[in-house]
């Protein structure tokens, strides 16, 4: 049965991911979007106002495992303390990946 969408997107994953330790201030959502454009994944990064970085990501379920086990390591000045994932609807509208 053809539902109308390619075998690519019928393996798309989004996950929300909260970031804790020092992360915020160390190029942590740059290097995010990095990854995220480096592998064709969608979604935002935000800095949140306790001091956790949000990722939301979306791509194949390879790309988004890939990032999510970066996430524990982050980068060179980042000291990553806890990762809490959440798998979230896959919004098949979205494009690009943004810094907020």
């Amino acid at each position: 049965m053809n539902t109308g969408t390619t075998s690519g997107e019928d393996h798309l994953k989004r996950v929300r991911a909260f970031v804790t330790g020092r992360v915020q201030g160390v190029g942590f959502r740059a290097w995010v979007q990095q990854l995220a454009l480096g592998s064709e994944m969608t979604g935002e990064a935000a800095n949140l106002a306790d001091g956790r970085v949000m990722v939301e990501v979306q791509g194949s379920v390879a790309a988004v495992e890939h990032l999510l086990a970066a996430l524990w390591q982050g980068p060179s000045m980042a000291s990553v303390e806890d990762v809490a994932v959440n798998e979230v609807p896959v919004d098949r509208a979205e494009s690009g990946f943004r810094i907020r």
